[in-house]
């Protein structure tokens, strides 16, 4: 692999095998306590988790989150079982930066996934600070129709790119240059952080150019910065200083309820279970993201990646069934269902 973007995603990959302590599993979902209905008053079997996004039904609300792509076997293999995963299991799926297709055209392959999942959401994905670096209007409809995706993300990661060895770090202008491509796009653009959260001005600089839909991706979970640090070679632990940089997760959607009513919510960044992802929807969340879960289930086959999905979408009815909640309208911004957050 002679092109450096792509070399990159294999070495992502590899640090987080070699480190543990890139998932920086923080927990920050376990100050949230739920109440508790000993009295529920439904059949665990009529509990219908079921929603829609982006106009395609889903199971329950997951999205396998963005990871990687390229012109790798390893990095082609993940990405299939992860789509014939979602397919078969009725979940949303977003793949990884694809800016790496338009210097190895081989990595095209790793992102044609719509054959595999043909009824579930498909998600694109381009760093946005690409804008400023020779990426336009023509990368994007290119990163959609490669997917024949349902929508675009544009992921905002500041943090890692200041720690990245090439980091590219001119974020200045980008909100008007995404306006425009939320003008142009003919699917809806999702602005997307990496991992340290998104806040309020982040929310109302997007709503001002359009935005409509924002995956929140807080700290909590795999931390970029410290997956960049094992990519230096100058000694310096900017990446370990930073590892937890951010807005933890269940405090990005406190700050994010004024907009509800204006926006959809992705809640990503440190989920884990089931749990999880019922306290995301109640405090606001249409979506439910996690990645690190199935990275290595996805390096051995489909099944293992079905495997993982079915333990959440079974945590995630019990944890509904136990709330006394039966469908996602009675979960979904119920704050009546928080006995307390500390």
């Amino acid at each position: 692999m002679s092109d450096r973007t792509n070399a990159r995603k294999i070495e992502h990959i590899r640090a987080i095998e070699q480190d543990a302590a890139v998932d920086r599993d923080r927990r920050y979902f376990d100050r949230i306590r739920l109440t508790h209905r000993a009295l529920p008053e439904l059949a665990l079997a009529d509990v219908d988790p079921s929603t829609e996004f982006l106009g395609r039904k889903l199971s329950f609300p997951l999205l396998i989150s963005s990871m990687t792509g390229g012109d790798h076997e390893l990095i082609c293999r993940i990405n299939r079982n992860l789509a014939e995963a979602a397919q078969r299991t009725g979940v949303a799926m977003a793949v990884g930066s694809q800016r790496v297709m338009f210097t190895e055209p081989a990595a095209r392959d790793s992102f044609q996934l719509r054959e595999l999942a043909p009824d579930v959401p498909l998600i694109a994905n381009l760093g946005a600070v690409q804008l400023n670096y020779g990426l336009g209007i023509s990368h994007a409809q290119q990163a959609v129709e490669v997917m024949d995706a349902d929508a675009l993300y544009l992921h905002l990661n500041p943090l890692q790119e200041a720690v990245q060895p090439e980091g590219d770090t001119d974020f200045r202008h980008l909100a008007e240059a995404i306006g425009t491509l939320v003008d142009t796009l003919p699917v809806p653009l999702l602005l997307k952080e990496v991992g340290a959260g998104l806040s309020p001005a982040d929310i109302e600089a997007g709503l001002s150019v359009g935005v409509e839909y924002f995956d929140l991706a807080g700290t909590g979970g795999t931390s970029w910065s410290r997956i960049e640090h094992h990519r230096r070679d100058d000694g310096s632990d900017l990446g370990i200083r930073f590892q937890d940089w951010g807005i933890p997760t269940p405090l990005a959607l406190k700050l994010a309820e004024p907009y509800l009513d204006r926006a959809t919510f992705i809640a990503s960044g440190g989920l884990r279970d089931g749990i999880d992802m019922a306290k995301s929807v109640i405090l606001g969340a249409s979506l439910c993201g996690m990645a690190n879960p199935f990275l290595k289930p996805a390096m051995e086959s489909a099944d293992a990646v079905v495997a993982v999905i079915e333990r959440l979408r079974r945590e995630f009815v019990t944890a509904m069934f136990l709330l006394g909640t039966a469908n996602l309208k009675a979960l979904y911004r119920n704050r009546a269902l928080v006995l307390e957050e500390y």
